[in-house]
């Protein structure tokens, strides 16, 4: 019942009838693991897919100076890995639990199986993948063309959005993710925030911050 539970709570799924679930949790196993444990790593053979039924993963790629990157860090009800699922190549990064986390398992060949049986589902993995392909783009727009204290005040800003507008948004992930994910590193990051403090733009206390100037983070994001 778990399975059904989470699998229903995730918009790879969303429209899908009681019985359609029931026939996609019966063919997942589960998988736990601890934080920092990899999950799967690149050009490893992609033989199934991953929905996140607690904990966060991190989707990342490793320079060969074995600089990270992170690229996506994956919710309760979020599936990863799944590419591979249509392409039939291997995994095209990392992927590792931020904290402990439990996994629902999906083989690649039995999910196939009911793609072709469900063109709504083979529908909402499109709308997933296109989704993930606009984050991507944007991941790349910034890294390639902001500086890092515009990447991070369009990070606070994705954190407002993401809480419903509030202004009280949390650090949810550990500041090294973070700054792997902005493309730079944790003592960066602490001094931009520390700037936008003295500036008056918000306030921190621990992982809470209250951005209390929305317009100058907007400002700091579009790079002025």
């Amino acid at each position: 019942m778990q399975s059904e539970a989470i699998i229903r709570r995730s918009p790879l799924f969303a429209g899908l009838s009681d019985e359609d679930l029931a026939r996609i949790a019966s063919i997942t196993t589960d998988r736990a693991f601890k934080r920092g444990q990899i999950i799967f790593s690149e050009g490893e053979t992609a033989s199934a897919f991953y929905l996140v039924v607690y904990g966060r993963v991190k989707v990342y790629k490793v320079s060969p100076e074995g600089k990270e990157q992170v690229l996506h860090i994956i919710d309760p009800a979020e599936p990863f890995g799944e590419v591979p699922v249509f392409s039939g190549h291997s995994f095209p990064a990392n992927a590792a639990a931020l904290e402990d986390c439990q996994t629902l398992v999906f083989p690649r060949s039995s999910f196939l199986e009911l793609l072709r049986r469900e063109p709504s589902l083979a529908m909402n993995m499109l709308g997933l993948l296109s989704r993930r392909l606009v984050r991507f783009a944007r991941l790349v727009e910034e890294l390639s063309l902001k500086e890092v204290p515009a990447r991070l005040a369009s990070y606070l800003l994705y954190l407002k959005d993401k809480s419903g507008g509030s202004s009280e948004v949390d650090l949810d992930i550990p500041k090294n993710v973070l700054s792997a994910l902005l493309g730079t590193v944790p003592e960066t990051v602490s001094r931009i925030l520390n700037r936008m403090a003295t500036e008056g733009l918000i306030s921190v206390e621990g992982r809470r911050i209250t951005i209390l100037d929305n317009q100058g983070i907007q400002d700091y994001a579009v790079g002025l």
